[in-house]
């Protein structure tokens, strides 16, 4: 698998508010009020809990179609509890299938739903490098217009240069 890439950029016009550019997406995330955010976005602790529940629901959805599995509506509920000193990290999954699949579907189901990446990437060894580019004020990265963006993303996937 290749390497995937995330940059986080401050939002010129909102205190905590980063515009994250995953491939040729944009997403907004900030804190919350009470963490004196403007809510203009998910929290980074709730952008890992969704990706928890897509990877899930995902995996199952890919799994289910490869065994020729008519699944219909599936969904997945995370409930994140942060590590605090002396407690771990918490995830709960609620997995959310329906009814008139079968006993060996289900648990099928439940295995596989463990073996998603994010899920593995979070129970497994993970290691960090940071590494520190220095540039100056004048420098600094501003959020890229969003028509920029989007252009950007049409040269991409016509195999173009991006302006």
């Amino acid at each position: 698998m290749k390497d995937m890439k995330a940059t986080a950029r401050r939002s010129t016009r909102r205190s905590f508010s980063h515009n994250v550019e995953v491939r040729c997406h944009n997403i907004t995330v900030d804190e919350p009020p009470e963490r004196e955010g403007e809510d203009a976005g998910p929290s980074p602790q709730e952008l890992l809990a969704a990706s928890l529940a897509t990877c899930t629901a995902i995996t199952m959805e890919m799994y289910a179609k490869r065994k020729g599995w008519d699944i219909g509506h599936v969904e997945v509920g995370v409930d994140y509890t942060p590590a605090e000193r002396g407690c771990p990290t918490k995830f709960t999954l609620d997995l959310r299938l329906p009814k008139d699949i079968t006993p060996e579907q289900r648990e099928r189901l439940q295995v596989i739903a463990a073996k998603c990446p994010i899920h593995r990437t979070l129970e497994g060894e993970v290691m960090f490098e940071d590494k520190v580019s220095l540039i100056e004020p004048g420098e600094a990265p501003t959020e890229p217009p969003r028509h920029d963006l989007r252009r950007r993303a049409l040269n991409r996937v016509a195999g173009r240069a991006a302006l």
